[in-house]
């Protein structure tokens, strides 16, 4: 599936919501808390480049990589704006290749649920571990399982904009911990005002913290802590986003 095509085009209107800023500064800070202060760093699954540009912005060098071809065009005409020097990758997580080690890795916007088999999530995990300096750094997020099941679970979601609007429909398999979900734009032609139609499916899955744990120890990687989102607490019952960080500790075979 090639996901993040139509949506693209609009991903930041409809994301602004969220406090990229914010978001990064809460990164910066546990980066910060295992020595990362600078170097190279990748940012897995990077999107329209809201995060790699603020990692850049702190003084980081970055690489960002990204399955979708139409929200790396978008990131590398941020680039244009900033002036940041930024490397963009189209690569698949669980197969993307480097041309040298790095000092961390971060995986922002639940980017890693995205990977819906435990064995492609373990190759992800491998492979941030192979590529990380002695030592270094992984940092991810996730959405748990509790916001699939009892935040969007069934629920639908609509919203118009001046010159676009989405329905978000959810479908949420209790058994599999598969979330699908479909979306359907309406993008207003700027040439003659006219609106396009677009329909995605996207498929994320429910993780436990024990399995992603598991999966961490699995692939090399030392499990270090993990995060009620932008917090240093443990975990609640109801958390609806965790963040996870490990170590690199050596080479998996």
């Amino acid at each position: 599936m090639e996901a993040y095509t139509g949506f693209a085009e609009v991903y930041d209107t409809f994301m602004d919501n969220i406090d990229y800023k914010e978001w990064s500064n809460y990164v910066i800070s546990l980066l910060k808390d295992y020595g990362i202060q600078d170097g190279l760093v990748l940012d897995l699954g990077c999107g329209t480049g809201n995060v790699t540009e603020c990692l850049a912005e702190a003084g980081y060098d970055m690489t960002g990589i990204d399955m979708s071809e139409d929200m790396l065009n978008i990131a590398m005409k941020k680039r244009e704006q900033s002036g940041h020097d930024i490397l963009y990758l189209c690569q698949e997580m669980q197969e993307f290749e480097l041309y040298g080690t790095i000092r961390a890795v971060v995986s922002i916007c639940d980017c890693i649920n995205y990977v819906t088999e435990k064995e492609d999530l373990k190759e992800t995990f491998r492979l941030v571990n192979n590529y990380l300096d002695p030592n270094g750094i992984f940092i991810f997020d996730m959405n748990t399982s509790y916001k699939y099941r009892e935040i969007l679970a069934d629920n639908t979601f609509a919203e118009t904009r001046e010159d676009s609007s989405f329905i978000w429909e959810n479908y949420y398999d209790e058994e599999e911990k598969i979330n699908e979900y479909g979306l359907t734009l309406f993008i207003e032609d700027k040439k003659d005002g006219k609106y396009e139609r677009y329909e995605e499916f996207h498929y994320q899955k429910a993780y436990e913290i024990e399995e992603i744990i598991e999966l961490i120890q699995e692939s090399g990687l030392e499990f270090l802590a993990v995060y009620d989102a932008f917090t240093k607490e443990k975990p609640k019952a109801n958390s609806e986003r965790v963040y996870f960080i490990a170590r690199e500790k050596g080479k998996a075979v």
